[in-house]
């Protein structure tokens, strides 16, 4: 305290500290680096609660059943933080693996894309985690898709708030693009032709419409005889659909 009065006579220490608790992560290690002064305030552990608490269920970590019950950690909270950054890394590192392994020849069979995001499921990563490790541009954008729509039907994140995070991250205009095969319907004692829908989105227009969500989620299944993701060529269409013969 007396070196903040020493160092910032004109800015109070709580008028500091104030500040530093508004920032993130990443934010608050550069502030950390500015100065001797700031990065003793960078390691406050009210900092890095406030940090813990937004980013995870910090009660399911600690092996908490209340937040009543909540104990700070022994480590420290910005310890606490660290570690469990480092293990959220690792865990999605195990996700990002499975599709690349998945999709070689850049593109991804709904059954491996479903299994992408019940991974993220398993792995109990939340939206900042996903912001952070798989919304990246130098990421297969089939990455940031399973990041998207798991963040949407499971985590149940408001797409609006999906969509603002796609945009800082600046991957909301990268495109897949998804087909679908369908049986052919009965008419009149005939079966028609099957049918073949294709349709080139950005990532924002996924976040933004049912259709390609509801596909991705239903997977092939009923009516739906296969379905897959992959990185459009320069030829694909915005949309497009058609019959092929039985």
């Amino acid at each position: 305290m007396n070196q903040w009065n020493r160092i910032h006579n004109s800015l109070p220490y709580d008028i500091a500290l104030k500040i530093a608790s508004s920032l993130q992560a990443s934010d608050l290690c550069s502030l950390g680096s500015c100065s001797r002064s700031w990065r003793e305030l960078w390691g406050s552990d009210p900092i890095w609660e406030r940090l813990c608490r937004d980013r995870w269920s910090v009660q399911c970590m600690l092996g908490e059943s209340s937040a009543s019950e909540l104990h700070p950690p022994k480590e420290g909270w910005k310890s606490f933080y660290i570690k469990w950054h480092h293990e959220m890394a690792g865990r999605a590192t195990d996700v990002v693996r499975f599709v690349e392994s998945r999709s070689s020849s850049e593109s991804l069979e709904v059954g491996d894309h479903l299994k992408a995001i019940v991974g993220l499921r398993d792995r109990q990563l939340g939206f900042k985690d996903v912001q952070i490790f798989l919304f990246k541009p130098k990421l297969n954008v089939l990455i940031n898709l399973v990041g998207l729509q798991y963040c949407i039907q499971w985590l149940k994140v408001p797409a609006e708030h999906v969509m603002e995070a796609i945009q800082s991250c600046k991957i909301s205009e990268r495109q897949v693009c998804v087909k679908w095969w369908k049986l052919g319907r009965w008419f009149y004692g005939f079966r028609l032709r099957d049918e073949s829908h294709c349709r080139r989105v950005s990532l924002r227009d996924v976040a933004k419409e049912d259709e390609v969500l509801w596909v991705l989620h239903r997977g092939a299944i009923h009516e739906v005889l296969r379905v897959q993701i992959s990185i459009p060529s320069p030829s694909t269409t915005s949309w497009s659909c058609q019959s092929s013969q039985t």
